[in-house]
Parts: structure tokens; C-alpha cells; sequence
């Protein structure tokens, strides 16, 4: 499926009172015209420019501020934050700030750590008993400073949360089942999953709930008053922008997605009237407006690089942009040897339009000769289209021709589990299949060669040509689908068939003794769930699947069928084992 994204339209980038000393040397010194200038004067024409890139990657609207010496020297809004209605973009329109809310769950860690109750460098089940990985040494060894710079070894896993409603609580306790792809410490790996878990912590630790914590420890002493945590709170203040996409190079109205669960990670929404408090502050010395919120030490730890990034994306490999590494939430590199920052926020994540106007008021400001962005990024992404144009064209087909399903429609249908990823939902509609992951979909499967089916490629959605594998067990029945739903594991996903859902009374109607062999063995029903007990063993549990045909819960290989007659009853059970088949006779 297509990757999820938070919806990170926020460019931010920081001052420091000296540049970057690895970049020192490549500053390009002001002239003396330009230094004397007003900022007013030097960002004249920025207007254009923004009507420009709004124009050329479609932006329906942009809102920009400019803080510089503690102090706002530029906010304006540009175009619409409703296309449809004509409602024009304000200083004060909120928009989803996506991935900066990491900043925010970082900062309340921070503060925390000041008033003593915790640590950057203490396992993170010295807060939080029951946090789990995959890998016994991350869960053992992983510090807040590790999953604050995403160095855990794991991939991004984002459709847990982006496909379901689980809780907060729910997805910390589904890290367990998720596999890493890269050693603890070893590499930098962006991941939401994690930072969220962060942010939960502080909601336990503070009895204020996360977003608790983000109102009384930041929003409120930055004034940061007309900001808030959710879509459900955006969509109801006056001021707030409508979310676009660029479909088939149409501006598209799409709805809001709720990430409340995930929220720590992505879910703020401001304006740059309130975002410009928030980045004066974070130019600062740990306080506002005189008052301290953090200490200095640790606000430049949140900007000290923790995590080398070494292959960042085209778009920050361009000359004049510092070597990007990653500290505590944030993205940290240099601009042309200078540290500097200012807030662009738009309701369109096509094109690249906040580093544009970030990079032209960096060379306004600094006196610098102005590189060509705006021509720089249009040929980027020329270059991009030309290459999925390319791969387009050339994409090989493995797709083996007369290969047909090797079952009925039918025996496709059914939930399948996952203990990380959820549910995935398949049911016949009419003669062909359609899938559903968790509350996303249903999509539509076409068949593509044996088992494999696929959503078509053309199809408007997140899983567009993805491709779904079902394999069945030794009977002969479907009981698992796969799916490459993060590439970077490189592995498939893999969900079991869910157990049939039997009704107690029919499950009373197989309770009671049989006789195997020489022995009695005993079928009981309690809590509404099958066991067998065999004399001298363990009670197994039976986990129900066809036509009252169970297998043994952890013993691969090992069932047991009733067989029942016309009349509605059962007069033996059948086990199936490794070794054999045996039957057993009802008392």
C-alpha cells in the first residue's frame, strides 16, 4: 500500500546565535548594502515568489511567518484555506502541523526530566513496565533518547495506526509483534510508533494524559491559545484549513483523517500566529517571555544531532544544504553555514513549496546571493516524473497467464489476524472478492495469477496494485493472507485465519467423555472456549475452525473434527495427528 503520511506541510529550521562550525567556512559573508537593509526591504518580492510556487505545485493556500531577534517581521496568509466557498487563508488559520507535534511531545519530556521524573538515558521500562519490542535487547536497553531519534532498528509500521482505531494504549502494546529490519542503535529509521509511545508515557507520568500535558506545559505559557490536538477539535473552531491532494493533477478535496491515537506523533494543528511563539521560543534560552519553561541544556539537546541521517531524499541533497543528522524530534542540519528558521504551513503536501519560501527569506535575510530553488526543485520534479513515467513503461510483468484460483471465491472469504497489523476482512460481493484492513477499504481484489490477487492499479486508493497471497494448510483449506505492508521489512505480513465463532450451546453439544483407545479423554467448555483434557497431560485449548473441526492450540499438526449426523449429534471425535488418524467414541 501506498506509505501513509502524517501531514507534515510545517518547514522549520533553526537559528543559532553561531553558525555550524563544519559550515563556517562556506559562509558567504553580506554585503554591506544588503546588511544595512530593513528586513521589511529584504523580503520585498516574497509575495511573487509564493504566488509562483503556489501556482506552479497548486497549492490552494500557504500561511508564512518570519521571527528573527525574538520578534515577528513578517506573517501573511496567501490564497484559500476553502477552495470551494473562496474563504482566503489568515495569520490565524490552522492547519495540521503533522510531524513538528513530535517537537512538542519532545519539549514535554524535557520539562518532565526538569521537574525530576525522568531521564533521556534510562530504559524506558524503568517508566513503563509493560513497553515491549520485538527484539529482547531494544525492549531491555531502549532509552527515550532512542526513540526520540528513531534508532531502534524499526521500520516505520505506520498502517497499524493509520489502517485501525486501536487505542493509544493498544498500539504500545502491538510493538511487541512488530519486527525490525535493522539493529538496535545501528541506523537512523523514521517511526511514528515510537515517539508516540513517548508521548503516552508523559500522559501516565503526568496524570494529565498527553494532550493534557501539551496544553499546560506548552500551549498555555507560549499563548499558544487558538491551537489544538485533534481533528475533531479543528473542524469545529471558524478558521481552519480544508485538507487537498493532487489527484490525476486535479486539487481534490479529501476528508480529514482522525490520528488521534497516534497523536503524539502528528496530530497538533496551529497557525503561524501561534507557531511563530513556539519557534521564538525554541530560538531561545529554555524561557518565554521571561518565565523558563525548560532548561537551556536540554532545549540544545533536542537540537544536538543524535542520529546521523545518511541518505536523505533529493530534495535535501542539494547544494547549500548542511549534512542532516537527527536529535530529539527534530531534523538538524545548516543553510548555507547559518542556522536560521521560519514557519510555512499549507493545506496541500504536493510540490515543495514551504522550502522554497524557507530558503529564499534565509538568503533575504542573510544577505547572501540567492540560489535559483524554485528552478532547482521544479527540475527535481521533473526528473521524478520522467523516472516513474520510465519505470511505468518498463515495468516488467511476472503475471503467469491461465493460472487459476486453485479454490472456490468462497473459500477466500473470512478474517484473518495479525497481533500487530489487526484485521483483514475478506467477503464475496457478487462474483469477485473485496478486502478490507482494519476500518480501511473495503478494495476491490481482481485475480491475478494462483493465489494471488491484487487490487487493481488504476483503482483511487491507499492500496492501489497491491497484492494479496493466501496460502492454505494441510487440509486443504485457505488459512493465511500475506502482504508486503512495509517494504522496508522485506518480508510479507502475514494474517491467520481468525477462529470460527461458535456458539456455547453448540460447543455444550461436543462437551463430555469420550473413550480413546483404553483412556477417557474429557471435552469442557469454559468461558466459552473448547479444552480437552487428556489423563496425565496438560489441558489443551481448541481453537475452533470448520465445521466444528478445531485444532490444538500450540501443537502444529494436531485437530480434532466432530462429525454430526443428520440429527444434529455427535457420536465420536476424530484426532488428526502427525501420526495418524484416531478415533474416539462418545460414552
Amino acid at each position: 500500500m501506498r506509505r501513509p503520511t502524517l501531514a507534515v506541510c510545517f518547514s522549520a529550521l533553526l537559528f543559532a546565535a553561531a553558525p555550524n562550525p563544519l559550515e563556517a567556512q562556506k559562509k558567504q559573508p553580506a554585503s554591506p548594502a544588503a546588511s544595512a537593509a530593513s528586513p521589511a526591504a529584504k523580503l520585498e518580492g516574497l509575495d511573487d515568489l509564493a504566488l509562483q510556487a503556489m501556482k506552479e505545485w497548486k497549492v490552494p493556500g500557504v500561511a508564512l511567518a518570519v521571527v528573527q531577534d525574538g520578534k515577528v517581521i513578517y506573517a501573511k496568509g496567501y490564497g484559500y484555506r476553502d477552495l470551494e466557498n473562496k474563504l482566503p487563508v489568515t495569520t490565524a488559520t490552522l492547519f495540521p502541523i503533522g510531524s513538528i507535534t513530535k517537537s512538542f511531545t519532545a519539549l514535554t519530556f524535557g520539562i518532565l526530566k526538569n521537574e525530576g521524573k525522568v531521564d533521556w538515558d534510562k530504559p524506558v521500562r524503568t517508566y513503563l513496565p509493560e513497553f515491549q519490542m520485538y527484539d529482547p535487547v531494544s525492549s531491555e536497553q531502549a532509552t527515550p533518547r532512542d526513540l526520540f531519534s528513531h534508532r531502534t532498528g524499526l521500520p516505520r509500521h505506520d498502517l497499524v495506526w493509520y489502517s485501525s482505531d486501536f487505542s493509544r494504549e493498544d498500539l504500545v502494546g502491538r510493538l511487541r509483534y512488530l519486527k525490525p529490519n535493522k539493529g538496535f542503535r545501528s541506523a537512523y529509521q523514521y517511526n511514528n510508533l515510537t515517539v508516540m509511545t513517548m508521548g503516552y508515557l508523559e500522559g501516565k507520568l503526568s496524570g494529565l494524559g498527553w494532550e493534557g500535558s501539551i496544553r499546560e506545559k506548552i500551549f498555555a505559557p507560549l499563548g499558544m491559545s487558538h491551537s489544538d490536538l485533534s481533528v475533531t477539535d479543528n473542524e469545529k473552531t471558524d478558521d481552519h484549513a480544508l485538507p487537498y491532494e493532487l489527484k490525476k493533477e486535479v486539487v481534490t478535496k479529501v476528508p480529514f483523517h482522525s490520528i488521534d491515537a497516534i497523536g503524539p506523533a502528528g496530530s497538533i494543528n496551529s497557525s503561524v500566529d501561534d507557531m511563530s511563539h513556539y519557534l521564538i521560543f525554541q530560538l531561545g534560552d529554555g524561557k518565554y517571555d521571561g518565565k523558563p519553561i525548560v532548561a537551556e541544556s536540554d532545549l540544545r539537546e533536542m537540537h544536538s544531532p543524535q542520529t546521523a541521517i545518511p541518505d536523505p531524499p533529493p530534495a535535501f541533497s542539494m547544494s547549500g544544504l548542511g549534512h542532516f543528522s537527527y536529535g530529539l524530534a527534530w531534523v538538524v542540519t545548516a543553510y548555507r553555514g547559518h542556522n536560521l528558521g521560519v514557519v510555512v504551513l499549507t493545506n496541500l503536501p504536493h510540490g515543495q513549496t514551504p522550502e522554497v519560501l524557507a530558503y529564499n527569506v534565509y538568503d533575504r535575510l542573510l544577505g547572501l546571493e540567492p540560489l535559483p530553488w524554485f528552478d532547482r526543485f521544479k527540475d527535481l520534479e521533473a526528473k521524478g516524473k520522467k523516472q516513474e513515467e520510465e519505470a511505468k513503461k518498463n515495468k516488467p510483468t511476472d503475471r503467469k497467464t491461465g493460472t487459476p484460483p486453485s479454490h472456490s471465491l468462497a473459500d477466500y472469504a473470512g478474517e484473518f489476524e495479525n497481533p500487530g497489523y489487526g484485521m483483514v476482512k475478506v467477503r464475496l460481493k457478487g462474483d469477485a472478492l473485496e478486502l478490507s484492513l482494519n476500518k480501511l477499504g473495503p478494495f476491490p481484489l481482481e485475480h491475478y495469477h494462483y493465489d494471488i490477487f491484487q487490487v487493481p492499479e488504476d483503482s483511487d486508493s491507499v492500496a492501489a496494485g497491491e497484492k494479496f497471497q493466501f496460502e492454505m494448510n494441510k487440509k486443504g483449506d485457505i488459512d493465511t493472507i500475506a502482504a508486503t505492508l512495509e517494504p522496508a521489512l522485506g518480508e510479507d505480513i502475514v494474517f491467520t485465519r481468525a477462529p470460527e465463532k461458535i456458539s456455547t450451546d453448540v460447543l455444550q453439544k461436543l462437551a463430555g467423555d469420550y473413550l480413546l483407545a483404553d483412556q477417557t479423554v474429557t471435552f469442557a467448555v469454559t468461558g466459552g472456549v473448547l479444552h480437552l483434557t487428556v489423563p496425565g497431560q496438560p489441558v489443551y485449548e481448541l481453537i475452533p475452525g470448520k465445521e466444528l473441526s478445531f485444532d490444538v492450540k500450540g501443537l502444529p499438526g494436531f485437530g480434532v473434527d466432530f462429525p454430526m449426523d443428520a440429527s444434529g449429534k455427535v457420536s465420536e471425535a476424530v484426532f488428526h495427528q502427525p501420526n495418524g488418524v484416531f478415533h474416539a467414541k462418545r460414552k
